[in-house]
């Protein structure tokens, strides 16, 4: 553990000490008294409603025609008050954050259903349904997150912080290698047009193999969480998430987002010259085109550069919700341009709830393998994670109260998987995304994330929501979607940067990256691997498809490198590291001060 300790940058304010209450009398009836006393007093004073938070900074947008003013770098500079863990809350304040956790996390919520729906062709009643499932399912296992409820001895459920759940981007990217093999072995439906042009038929089957073999592979994490923290984090150190994850986001760039922006990531990105996907997203649209037609590149520049304006210009609260400035300000243009097809919002139901509709749960036995890796990857997200949320949020980052924060965190994530799938959602799993909402209010309470969990399970309620959702046009989302996936790259790369890349960690990384990035640009060199076995029988053309998806995978074929190479290759003394390291630059100044004296 000290070998890793020493390649970690820990940066964080002193933990904010827990707010003093007066001694409670022992009476019942005392308690709860005094609890209506206060509450009381909280709804009906002004205090209470908005307290001394300063509104205006959180909503004033930056001019910019004050950027060189010194009075405006000065009021940039005032931040408000931290609140911690339990402080006592402002109403308004904790329902503006709460709003403000929902929002920032929307489009990460919303984009893998429909990227689910659309590599199946699923109807837009189903679609809008899965979008609906997904909001709910985050909202209430969220709560449970945020809990942090003691089991027996030493081990709890939840983090007891701002740890909120979404669908995992690891879980949309083996996802999308399952279906494709579901569709090559004839699990699914397709058809194959005279001009040798392969068009994929609706398979919501599809999805509740993914669901079911997710629910049996959740238990790996369970276990998981059962092990000692520092052992989960000597066998996962930053230089395998951050592999991992920097895999995850670059994987779905080129898989979901710029195929989107393009017009569209399913059978009309191949642009046939016959049939419904002849143009994008099918002839049946209200202004199809040919994919990569400039109207749709336009379109899903426009819901980009406004994310970046936002950024530019924005206020502290736009600035945590750009991505939702993005989708809104591009789809106003669509829709003014036509491009918008209202009929999923019509059919959409005014209220829904879960296992309105339901899928059929079975387990897809070559789907087993990748899935049981996507959890062992969700585990490593979820320490990473809540690492984040600890720092952010001031509170300890090593000892036992840090250690039960992550065996809480990664039992949940697994408790969450099983649930998650009886909920019809793929597993659900620590996003990171609103780490940097707590970090830019400075408002860590917990009440503040459980008016988020209330927001979130309205947004699913609201049926109409999911079907205007559903209405984004491919290039908006694909716009949107790309930086959201870059920011996942990016995160990689922060954790990457924890390490202090000694010759032993460059090496590392340069082969679990020659595995994962020569999957990103040529992701068929293993389709073929076992095409020279004859008449294999059905469970070793199981094994076989496994095998498939695990190499075919970029983050995952990655991530078993880094993982196997980590624990084989010896650690090397990091002071002999640094004297090699001073010799070769000395080495290189006094060489090219030779070549100057020539």
């Amino acid at each position: 553990m000290s070998s890793i300790s020493t390649t970690m940058v820990k940066e964080q304010p002193e933990p904010t000490p827990s707010p003093r209450l007066e001694a409670p009398s022992n009476s019942r009836a005392s308690k709860l008294k005094a609890r209506a006393t206060h509450w009381a007093n909280k709804v009906s004073t002004r205090h209470g409603w908005l307290g001394d938070y300063d509104y205006g900074w959180l909503c004033m947008p930056t001019l910019p025609f004050a950027y060189g003013s010194r009075e405006a770098r000065l009021a940039r500079r005032r931040s408000p008050p931290f609140y911690a863990l339990d402080a006592e809350l402002p109403l308004v304040l904790a329902m503006t954050t709460g709003l403000q956790h929902a929002l920032a996390m929307l489009a990460g919520l919303i984009t893998p259903p429909i990227i689910f729906a659309s590599a199946l062709n699923l109807d837009a009643a189903t679609s809008s349904y899965m979008i609906s499932a997904s909001l709910i399912g985050c909202g209430i296992l969220s709560l449970v997150q945020m809990s942090r409820t003691r089991l027996f001895r030493n081990y709890y459920i939840g983090t007891g912080l701002i740890t909120v759940v979404g669908t995992s981007f690891a879980t949309l990217s083996t996802a999308n290698a399952i279906f494709n093999a579901m569709y090559s072995d004839g699990t699914c439906p397709s058809t194959t047009a005279a001009d040798g042009t392969v068009t994929r038929g609706p398979c919501p089957d599809a999805y509740g193999y993914v669901l079911g073999t997710s629910l049996i592979c959740s238990f790996l994490e369970i276990f998981m969480s059962f092990v000692s923290p520092r052992i989960l984090q000597r066998i996962f150190p930053p230089l395998v998430t951050g592999t991992v994850i920097l895999m995850i986001g670059a994987s779905l760039i080129g898989s979901s987002g710029i195929p989107n922006w393009g017009g569209g990531s399913n059978d009309c990105m191949s642009r046939p010259a016959s049939g419904i996907f002849q143009l994008c997203p099918t002839t049946l649209a209200p202004r199809p085109l040919p994919w990569g037609s400039p109207e749709f590149i336009g379109l899903g520049f426009l819901s980009f550069v406004s994310i970046i304006l936002t950024e530019l210009f924005g206020s502290p609260f736009m600035k945590n919700i750009s991505i939702i400035v993005g989708l809104a300000v591009g789809c106003i243009v669509a829709g003014a341009a036509g491009y918008i097809d209202g009929s999923s919002i019509k059919t959409a139901p005014a209220i829904t709830f879960l296992w309105v509709k339901t899928f059929k749960i079975r387990v897809y036995p070559p789907a087993i393998l990748p899935m049981l890796a996507v959890y062992i990857s969700l585990a490593m997200e979820a320490i990473g994670d809540i690492t984040a949320s600890s720092e952010v949020s001031r509170v300890a980052v090593d000892g036992e109260e840090f250690d039960s924060r992550i065996q809480g965190g990664v039992l949940s994530d697994g408790i969450g998987g099983f649930v998650s799938a009886l909920f019809t959602v793929t597993p659900l799993s620590i996003f990171a995304q609103n780490n940097g909402v707590i970090a830019i209010t400075r408002c860590a309470n917990r009440t503040a994330g459980r008016w988020c969990c209330f927001f979130l399970i309205l947004f699913g309620v609201l049926g109409k929501i999911s079907g205007v959702f559903l209405a984004i046009p491919n290039p908006v989302l694909g716009g949107v979607t790309t930086f959201l996936f870059a920011t996942v790259a990016v995160s990689g790369i922060r954790v990457l940067s924890y390490n202090r890349f000694t010759r032993r960690d460059r090496f590392v990384l340069a082969a679990a990256l020659s595995f994962g990035i020569g999957d990103l640009l040529v992701p068929t060199i293993f389709t073929h691997l076992f095409d020279g076995v004859r008449n294999p029988n059905k469970g070793l053309q199981g094994l076989f498809d496994s095998i498939t998806i695990v190499l075919s995978t970029p983050f995952l074929i990655s991530g078993i490198v880094a993982v196997v190479l980590n624990q084989i290759l010896p650690q090397e003394d990091l002071f002999e590291e640094e004297e090699d390291e001073v010799h070769t630059e000395t080495v290189d100044v006094e060489a090219h001060g030779d070549k100057e004296k020539h």
